[in-house]
């Protein structure tokens, strides 16, 4: 007896021991999700737990940003744009292992174009008239107006496919088609999933992954140093990569994001309504020094909502080039000397420490703030939903959102007729040369129209342990897609 009691110790330590050393990894967040919902939250830390992880779309970004089969195994569109099929993966099942077939994918798009939708990226299923089903592997998708951007919409985390049966209970305990299954939400500290051994895909080498909260930059260097962390592919603390290039342990990952990091206006806040003050906040602004002070270094100044590693951008830096003496004139053209605006700052490191140097900026040439520093979720409560905000500075991770600015209800509440006419052209036209020529027209209309202050494009800055493989470099959404990922030997 005494011998079966040893053995089997013996056997579950070796069994603990195998899967610490290539089966499990441990990977660092900065920020908590507020909820594990990414059809009913905005927080990019939703996506970065569940995306591709524990949620799938009909469609689905590659780590290069490409558009690739998801759920859907093909597509197809009619000749007048108006309608698409697609043809869903057959034997698929959720993780508590209902049938996900072509009701789900009604359900769910239904779901997020419903009027009482609380979906974060509404506009992405607005052209939807409505979504049958010829048989249980078929769904057909018809437009009120061809959308040649249609299936990329469909591949955002806002756009999974989830089920009535598990809906409810999303936010905290999620049910759906990926290749890891959740297990456990530690509030304050980690969230767990692992490995669905009734994926229908290729099954992943990790059979356990834990994200484990980590806000603090210091201690975020602290769990790396110490090896309690395996990863933190969105590195807090710039400063200090250096060090772990100089350490074998470690690989320092660098890439980009479609993170436009910007100080956001409230377009419709007191003064703020006068284009010659935010304009005037615009040439405040010296952006080399937010990146060298706030990213030490990482980061590419932008001067129009766009990313300026895609094709259509247009450098418009120097609309917004840094002058205090233009800025102190237009303030006094407007009547606005002696300002003082209410900054509000959400937890990352970029906002927190680049508010203090726009803080410095822009009360150089007159405007004075008063910085609140916010957690998430309180951000998300008065910032993004109540609009209760002068200034905040945030990274829109959201891939080729420039969409967002046709949308008079959007936190920094920007309302152009023209420029929403001209996103309405975009969104029904299919020809790469001329979406080409809309793309850098609505760039050149917000820059003009002084709506924010455009600052950086975010920098993917990561660790690694040295051993672990299949990390995603570029970030072209905000995901730590774990289906790819591995250690070597």
């Amino acid at each position: 007896m005494t011998n079966l009691k040893f053995t089997a110790a013996a056997w579950a330590l070796m069994a603990t021991t195998a899967l610490a050393d290539g089966d499990t990894i441990t990977l660092g967040m900065v920020l908590e999700p507020p909820n594990l919902d990414p059809t009913a939250g905005a927080a990019a830390a939703i996506d970065e737990v569940v995306y591709a992880n524990i949620f799938e779309g009909l469609t689905r970004f590659g780590p290069d940003g490409s558009i690739q089969p998801g759920l859907a195994s093909e597509w197809s569109v009619s000749d007048d744009g108006l309608t698409y099929t697609f043809k869903l993966r057959d034997g698929v099942t959720f993780h508590d292992g209902t049938t996900m077939d072509a009701e789900d994918v009604i359900f769910s798009l239904d779901r997020a174009r419903a009027e009482d939708s609380t979906n974060a990226q509404k506009a992405l299923f607005k052209d939807i008239e409505a979504v049958t089903a010829p048989d249980p592997l078929t769904v057909e998708v018809k437009l009120a107006s061809p959308n040649g951007n249609f299936p990329f919409n469909m591949a955002w985390g806002d756009a999974v496919i989830v089920a009535p049966e598990s809906i409810d209970n999303a936010a905290t305990a999620p049910v759906g088609t990926g290749p890891f299954s959740f297990v456990e939400w530690a509030k304050g500290d980690h969230v767990k999933i692992k490995r669905n051994d009734a994926y229908w895909g290729e099954a992943p080498a990790l059979a356990e992954a834990t994200f484990k909260f980590i806000s603090d930059p210091n201690a975020a260097f602290a769990a790396m140093m110490a090896e309690d962390v395996d990863a933190f592919p969105n590195f807090p603390a710039t400063e200090t990569l250096s060090q772990f290039e100089a350490d074998p342990r470690f690989n320092v990952i660098v890439g980009s994001t479609e993170g436009e990091t910007i100080l956001s206006i409230n377009n419709t806040a007191g003064p703020l309504a006068d284009v010659r003050v935010r304009k005037a906040i615009a040439h405040a602004i010296n952006r080399q020094d937010i990146i060298d002070g706030a990213m030490f270094g990482y980061g590419t100044p932008i001067g129009t909502h766009f990313a300026p590693h895609h094709p259509d951008y247009v450098d418009l830096t120097e609309n917004s080039a840094f002058d205090p003496e233009l800025s102190k004139t237009l303030l006094a053209e407007a009547g606005a000397e002696d300002l003082t605006l209410r900054l509000m700052l959400p937890p990352p490191s970029y906002a927190r420490r680049g508010g203090e140097i726009v803080a410095a900026q822009l009360r150089a040439v007159g405007i004075n703030t008063e910085i609140s520093n916010l957690e998430w979720a309180q951000w998300i409560e008065q910032v993004f939903k109540g609009k209760d905000f002068d200034l905040t500075i945030v990274s829109h991770t959201e891939p080729a959102d420039i969409n967002i600015y046709a949308r008079p209800d959007y936190y920094f509440q920007y309302d152009n007729a023209e420029f929403q006419a001209l996103i309405e052209k975009l969104s029904v036209t299919s020809d790469p040369a001329m979406r080409s020529e809309l793309n850098k027209q609505a760039q050149k209309i917000i820059a003009e129209d002084y709506v924010n202050g455009y600052l950086f494009q975010l920098a993917k800055t990561g660790v690694a342990n040295a051993k672990i493989n299949g990390l995603w470099e570029n970030a072209p959404t905000q995901a730590n897609d774990l289906t790819g990922v591995s250690w070597s030997e």
